[in-house]
């Protein structure tokens, strides 16, 4: 299964007819669409870095509102250690969506590897044996003879 849409950042041929389209209900809706196909695929790490960098700018308001003490030693202390708690769950938790990941990708990797592996069986390729069929034996696929005394020559 491919993960394809239709509207992609590409000259397709709906990015195209919606481009068009754009610039002759309204120049800016057009001229936005010809930005998206020149430039829409670097919105994923633009959004990623905008979103890091509002989580780090953030990150101090919430450390300095948490930093403060309420006077009550007791809640207090209760608090730092749910804090500390709810960073190791986070830091587990983390490690183990990375374990997925890695996961995902070999299990990605070993399909990909046996389907290739089905393609090469199905059409007769050995390891190295690039249009003959395998072990040396024809399995009836030639390459076409392109020699030059196949050819007209050009009288000069």
């Amino acid at each position: 299964m491919t993960n394809s849409a239709l509207i992609r950042p590409a000259w397709t041929p709906a990015t195209i007819a919606l481009m068009v389209v754009g610039f002759m209900v309204f120049w800016p809706l057009g001229l936005a669409m010809l930005a998206y196909i020149l430039w829409g695929d670097r919105l994923d790490s633009f959004k990623r870095d905008v979103n890091q960098a509002t989580d780090g700018m953030f990150a101090n308001c919430r450390r300095s509102s948490h930093a403060a003490r309420t006077g009550n030693v007791a809640f207090d202390d209760w608090r730092r250690e749910e804090i500390e708690r709810l960073r190791e769950e986070r830091r587990k938790l983390d490690e183990m969506r990375d374990e997925f990941d890695n996961y995902l990708r070999e299990l990605r990797r070993a399909k990909d590897k046996e389907e290739f592996d089905r393609f090469m069986k199905d059409h007769d390729f050995g390891p190295f044996n690039y249009g003959g069929g395998s072990g040396g034996k024809s399995s009836g696929k030639t390459v076409p003879d392109v020699s030059k005394s196949g050819r007209k020559q050009k009288k000069s």
